[in-house]
């Protein structure tokens, strides 16, 4: 199955059962407080699946799987038998309208939990946080950071993987803390370091926080040697072949895996002649070296990765997992952290101290799909919590249109003692509309610039 094929499917699973779950609490909640339930619709448009359950709920899967709702009896939208108006969602107390709304991304946010839960009793493998030797002046190199630590805790919380450790360093950057890191050092000793940073434009960028930092992965000292290949990548187009090791380009003799990328870098778009160690023979060809933006500078590339040994692979892993009671209040620690981080972010965007650049769409959710879904289930599930927290999340912004529009309007009634009028209401919605196209629209273009991008 082809790249795009697997993300598309990885994302179409995925909303189809977050948007299941959050409609279901709507759903549920509506039901169990007598408010009767006209239809309930995975997706918008022509109905490729329906069904008439026997309380005579009609329930379908819709042709545009983006999004969902629940149709309730509503004597706004139609009339209502006098038998049946009790059961109206017009006529109910605001505190049942407000559950009903407020189910949906409450389901999303439990969602999250059950899926975190089940990642930690699964276990979550990982990269263990050991760090590279840091750039001269970096915040990291100044606190004293060597290549080879391990970054145990970070303010007072575990990293036993990458992943945590960079999920704590964007926590500090909101909170605008230092770090406090309890380090293992290359001999076995351990250490409390305190790196101090500017956090002042570090979230312009979430994704470079730990490059400007200082903070990459360990790179441990690799041969010249080929490991995976891009399948149409300019190494495997010029016919080289995992377990080839490389001796020299252009008559340079190629020391080590390091000394290979930067020689490959320096030189983009270039034809180079290179000689190779396939077994017992030994051969010359020609390889054009690709080129790609990184940073704002051209550098080369060839779709290689280099091999690495089973031991020293195993070395370099990480997997933390809990018990079935224990990982249920980590799983609801997790969600959360992760919600309150994502309502900061999206804080400092309204504000313009988070550039609006860091807002994605549903390309670069379906690649993001894609890509855990080959690294395995525990890495699918963990997308889905995150996803789900953001669903939940976001359906909670007072914007008119969205779940949370319709709970300011329920705190406005409850206050005033009377619902705010019919054309107040109308347009409040029709601007909930605009805001709504126009964050789709931003989300939009940026994944298309992500996905142009040269």
């Amino acid at each position: 199955m082809s790249q795009v094929m697997s993300s598309l499917l990885a994302f179409i699973v995925a909303l189809a059962l977050l948007i299941a779950i959050h409609e279901w609490g709507h759903f549920w909640v509506a039901r169990r407080l007598g408010v009767k339930v006209l239809r309930f619709s995975i997706g918008f448009g022509r109905p490729l699946w329906r069904r008439i359950g026997r309380d005579g709920t009609e329930y379908r899967v819709a042709m545009i799987p983006l999004g969902g709702y629940v149709k309730m009896l509503d004597e706004r939208e139609g009339p209502v038998v006098p038998s049946e108006r009790q059961h109206a969602f017009n006529r109910q107390s605001v505190s049942v309208r407000a559950a009903i709304v407020s189910a949906g991304p409450i389901a999303n946010l439990l969602l999250a939990i059950a899926l975190y839960w089940l990642v930690l009793c699964l276990g979550v493998p990982g990269m263990r946080s050991l760090i590279d030797t840091p750039a001269p002046n970096t915040p990291a190199a100044v606190a004293g950071l060597e290549g080879g630590d391990e970054i145990l805790r970070v303010n007072d919380a575990s990293t036993p993987t990458w992943e945590q450790l960079g999920l704590r360093v964007v926590q500090a950057a909101l909170d605008d803390v230092p770090l406090e890191l309890q380090v293992r050092r290359a001999d076995g000793a351990e250490q409390t370091l305190i790196l101090d940073a500017d956090w002042s434009n570090a979230l312009d960028e979430p994704a470079r926080i730990n490059q400007d930092l200082g903070l990459a992965p360990y790179q441990p000292p690799l041969p010249a040697q080929l490991g995976a290949l891009q399948s149409d990548g300019p190494a495997a187009s010029a016919g080289l072949a995992p377990g080839d090791r490389i001796l020299a380009m252009d008559g340079r003799p190629v020391a080590d895996w390091a000394d290979w990328v930067n020689q490959v870098r320096a030189r983009p778009n270039e034809a180079v002649e290179i000689e190779i160690s396939s077994g017992d023979e030994t051969r010359r060809l020609t390889l054009r070296i690709g080129s790609r933006q990184q940073d704002g500078i051209r550098i080369g590339y060839v779709g290689a990765s280099p091999h690495v040994p089973q031991q020293l692979q195993e070395s370099l892993r990480a997997e933390y997992r809990y018990a079935p009671i224990a990982a249920l209040p980590v799983a609801v620690q997790r969600t959360w952290q992760m919600s309150v981080m994502t309502v900061r972010m999206l804080a400092r965007m309204a504000t313009g101290q988070l550039g609006l650049d860091n807002l994605s769409g549903p390309i670069n959710i379906a690649q993001y799909a894609g890509y855990s879904a080959q690294i395995g289930l525990v890495s699918y599930l963990g997308f889905l919590a995150v996803i789900s927290i953001s669903l939940g999340v976001l359906n909670l912004l007072p914007i008119p249109i969205l779940d949370g529009g319709h709970l300011a309007f329920y705190l406005m009634e409850g206050i005033r003692g009377k619902p705010l009028s019919e054309r107040v209401q109308h347009w409040g919605q029709q601007i909930g509309i605009i805001a709504l196209v126009l964050m789709m629209g931003l989300a939009f273009y940026n994944d298309l610039v992500r996905l142009f991008a040269p």
